[in-house]
């Protein structure tokens, strides 16, 4: 019998094996790749809303707690994961760079943006009324993140392809079983794929379709993230990553002709030097109602626990969470309850 088994492998899924890792207690993954958004994510860390100059939720702890998780990563797998890259925010206009003044004065925000404006000129980017510099931001390669992460766990026999098929499970008050692995508990980490867990798809998972573009664009030469309309994300080589929709309707991963041209009016109402489309990729964010995470233990089943609604900002949130929900499994420390799942539980079953 091992101590988990852990159902997913995005960013929490992995988040959560390295919490159990470091407490010396043993696992087994299930996972079948269904889902994309950690794979095709942006993979920005910024603290900041900046549609709104407000703070992310709880964002300074969770990037005390990020920046290190991902530098150990780096370490245990031998790959470059954090790339520290400026984000710059074009105004659009005056009315914007007062706003970015206003949000400075406030002290949770302050720490994170920069006093002046910045005349940084890119000569393919229209920028005439200059750039506000979010500092502490960077990117990480959730692709190389997610591909070794997976080669790690099969290495060492950690990894169980395959499609979860909840009649399969067997439940009883001291354990789980799923096809001859037993575990004392259970965590789903399956992003929007809890919509097909029987045991917690009564809570509001939304989820929000996301596509982006990959573009080449030689001419640029740009080393910073752009954040306008859309955002311009330097991977090197000359190739920029392009996002994002938000889509409430479709929860399919396919990409769409209506997102690529979404998203490539509004790249070019500010670039302009030629480019071409490399890649187009799509994904669903599990994305709740209250824009909080979907964290903690199921109201009947005592072994069966879930990690999960990090929308689109998983990057940042996911090692928090994972280390908030082991601690209240293993020391009985309370949950947020900004973030623990009951904040919906009690209403639907008192429904």
């Amino acid at each position: 019998m091992v101590d988990y088994i852990i159902v997913g492998l995005g960013l929490a899924g992995i988040s959560f094996c390295e919490v159990l890792e470091q407490n010396n207690k043993s696992y087994k993954v299930i996972s079948d790749d269904s889902q994309t958004s950690s794979v095709v994510a942006g993979g920005l860390y910024n603290p900041v809303i900046l549609k709104r100059f407000t703070l992310a939720w709880n964002a300074k702890e969770q990037l005390e707690v990020a920046i290190p998780f991902y530098k150990g990563l780096e370490q245990k797998l031998q790959i470059k994961l954090d790339h520290k890259i400026p984000i710059l925010r074009r105004f659009a206009n005056i009315n914007e760079q007062n706003l970015w003044f206003e949000a400075r004065d406030k002290a949770s925000l302050g720490y994170f943006l920069a006093p002046k404006i910045s005349t940084y000129n890119n000569p393919h980017i229209q920028s005439p009324f200059g750039y506000g510099e979010v500092l502490y931001t960077g990117r990480v390669d959730t692709a190389t993140l997610l591909s070794h992460y997976k080669t790690y766990l099969q290495e060492r026999d950690l990894l169980v392809q395959d499609t979860l098929h909840y009649e399969a499970l067997e439940l009883s008050s001291e354990y789980v079983e799923y096809k001859g692995v037993r575990a004392k508990k259970i965590v789903f980490a399956t992003g929007f794929g809890m919509k097909n867990n029987p045991y917690f798809n009564y809570l509001p998972l939304n989820g929000t379709k996301g596509e982006l573009l990959t573009i080449e664009a030689p001419a640029l030469k740009e080393e910073n993230v752009i954040k306008s309309s859309v955002f311009i994300i330097p991977l090197g080589d000359d190739l920029y990553r392009i996002g994002a929709t938000y889509k409430w309707k479709d929860k399919t991963n396919l990409p769409t002709q209506e997102s690529k041209k979404e998203l490539l009016e509004k790249l070019d109402s500010f670039l302009n030097c030629a480019y071409k489309v490399v890649n187009h990729v799509a994904g669903i964010r599990p994305t709740v109602s209250d824009r909080k995470p979907l964290v903690g233990r199921h109201p009947d089943h005592g072994n069966m626990y879930l990690l999960n609604g990090l929308g689109s900002r998983g990057v940042i949130i996911a090692p928090t969470v994972s280390e908030k929900l082991y601690d209240f499994i293993e020391n009985k420390q309370a949950l947020d309850p900004e973030m623990d799942l009951a904040r919906f539980t009690d209403k639907h079953f008192r429904n």
